[in-house]
């Protein structure tokens, strides 16, 4: 008898299949290929070229960013004048890269190494975005003028607060835009109403970029100075941030990747050769997983500058002693996480719509970690909190059903400061004001969500019979690279599959491997290896038959390369 197994429950939605029309379009490619690129959008001949081969339609004149012009013209002034900039970033991966790469370009248009200084919070100290005290600390640093990367969008009193001091600031950011724009001299973000620019889901880092293609072409000896260098860093950043990968972010990426994959800048490459990444082999997927991860462990568990001279560092000994600091520091995060998610669980009352915790015990840089975790299993918005002696730092991973930071917005006379996505925002609260804060996040979560079937959905591309999965159709979904957030890798169904083989793996059984045949094809010699992690539950409960949702990958071991399923859900067949 199979005992059922409790694994949340998913709702499959498989794409609707290829129309006659778009059939044709694309009878050239491979036919589980078109079915992906008709459910991504992608019809019209050109833009799917654009795609494939990763360029990128729209104009991408920097200047048509509102502000562009203006934040140009008193960069190259304070140049003239050999005036101290200070480039004022976030903790995070998209922030750090953004620091790196800004701090670089200034640099190299003539500044002395001392008068571009970057500044970089400190997450327990000050929190996320501007601080009064910063102001005043980068003051009295003599620096004139900020120019702000992956923040500052909602730092209204703080820019009012620097302009009495004197300084000069130049926001460029890509959050969410608050009910009023700050007092700064140039806001840089493509999310502004009056932007003309095409592309309004640019990364920290590749707003960035921007500002500085825009500043190497409006002085005629460096017009013609190749900014590709600066694209590995374009690439961690966009991709650790969850950028989605499509538009000009895809090129981007594509490009950083074939920069990344040299490892030419030492940082990076000590980074991979710690982390078991090989020249050549640097994915989308590597960055998501591997490098992003160790780059954020710095500003989770000690100071993200950790991480910002690392990416800078120009020698492979201090590369190396870098590298190995955030990896260690990456390994004491995955430890605390699960402690931390353990402790949070206990919490969590299954009943509410939001789940909303706080407590000493939480850090404020594992907090983002902790609500995610939650978010994901429970498939509801998360909110996690370090409850402080004076004020509080929170972190919101959200669904799709709920926009979070559009909920802060209702919440903000209650708030310090915030600021976010959709789906992900961050927050300071004074703790006389938590008990009423979240009182209020759960009656408006509550009212958003309270008649929504709450099942998490898994998106399908098409259904297909196992034995369809091959090195040539593999090849096929390689064009599709990279892959990610907004281009996610392709998801199969197929159905009635045999079990030959199965085990639990991983130190605790976590995990479940299998190897699996077409029970229609009758040739189990045909079988292929597959994985479903985090369900070694099921070993002991499968049926003979199975449903399976899965994408393909490449399983190397011992130098042999071998296709295999990545299980992302499993039924029993009819």
């Amino acid at each position: 008898m199979i005992r059922p197994v409790s694994i949340r429950k998913n709702r499959w939605e498989i794409a609707p299949a290829l129309d006659p029309v778009s059939q044709n379009r694309l009878e050239r490619f491979h036919p589980i290929l078109s079915q992906i690129l008709f459910n991504r959008g992608l019809t019209n001949p050109a833009q799917i070229q654009a795609f494939l081969e990763g360029h990128y339609l729209e104009n991408s004149d920097p200047f048509l960013l509102t502000d562009m012009d203006l934040a140009v013209q008193r960069i190259n002034k304070a140049v003239q004048d050999d005036e101290m900039i200070v480039v004022y970033g976030d903790f995070d991966a998209d922030g750090v890269t953004a620091t790196v790469l800004l701090t670089e370009a200034l640099r190299g248009l003539g500044l002395e190494r001392s008068h571009v200084r970057p500044y970089i919070p400190d997450r327990v100290d000050e929190g996320y975005g501007l601080n009064m005290g910063a102001m005043e600390r980068i003051k009295e640093f003599g620096a004139s003028l900020i120019i702000t990367v992956d923040c500052g969008i909602r730092s209204i009193a703080e820019v009012a607060y620097a302009n009495e001091l004197g300084l000069d600031v130049i926001i460029t950011d890509h959050h969410n835009l608050g009910a009023k724009l700050p007092p700064a001299l140039a806001i840089i973000n493509p999310k502004r109403d009056d932007s003309a620019y095409p592309d309004r889901m640019l990364a920290g880092v590749g707003i960035a970029y921007k500002l500085v293609q825009a500043l190497y072409s409006s002085q005629p000896e460096l017009a013609n100075i190749d900014l590709d260098s600066f694209l590995d860093l374009v690439a961690v950043g966009t991709v650790a941030d969850l950028a989605p990968l499509k538009d000009e972010n895809r090129v981007l990426v594509t490009s950083g990747l074939q920069i990344l994959n040299q490892l030419k800048r030492p940082g990076l490459n000590a980074l991979a050769a710690v982390s078991g990444l090989k020249s050549g082999a640097i994915t989308a997927e590597s960055i998501g997983f591997i490098i992003g991860p160790r780059i954020n462990a710095a500003g989770r568990l000690d100071h993200a500058y950790s991480a910002a001279r690392l990416l800078a560092v120009n020698n492979e000994y201090t590369a190396r002693q870098l590298a190995d600091e955030l990896n260690d520091l990456n390994r004491k995060r995955q430890q605390l996480t699960a402690e931390l998610g353990e402790l949070a669980e206990g919490m969590v009352d299954s009943q509410d719509q939001i789940i909303i915790a706080y407590d000493e015990r939480f850090q404020s840089g594992l907090v983002g970690l902790v609500a995610s975790r939650l978010a994901e299993k429970n498939y509801r918005p998360a909110i996690i909190i370090e409850k402080g002696p004076d004020v509080s730092r929170g972190s919101c991973r959200s669904i799709p059903e709920f926009h979070i930071t559009e909920a802060l917005d209702q919440t903000a006379d209650l708030l310090v400061r915030y600021g976010g996505h959709a789906q992900a925002a961050g927050f300071t609260v004074r703790n006389e004001n938590l008990d009423l804060f979240t009182s209020r996040m759960r009656e408006l979560a509550a009212q958003a969500l309270s008649d929504q079937d709450l099942d998490p959905v898994i998106e399908i591309d098409a259904e297909i019979d196992i034995a369809d999965v091959d090195w040539a159709l593999y090849e096929n979904l390689a064009m599709l690279e990279p892959t990610g957030q907004g281009n996610p890798a392709p998801v199969f169904l197929s159905r009635n599959v045999e079990i030959i083989y199965k085990r639990a793996v991983g130190q605790d059984g976590s995990h479940l491997q299998l190897r699996l045949a077409d029970a229609s094809s009758g040739y189990k010699e045909k079988s292929l290896p597959a994985i479903a992690f985090r369900q070694g539950d099921w070993v002991d409960n499968l049926p003979d038959f199975i449903d399976i949702v899965y994408s393909i990958s490449v399983n190397e071991w011992n130098g042999q390369r071998n296709l295999q399923l990545v299980i992302k859900d499993i039924r029993p067949s009819a």
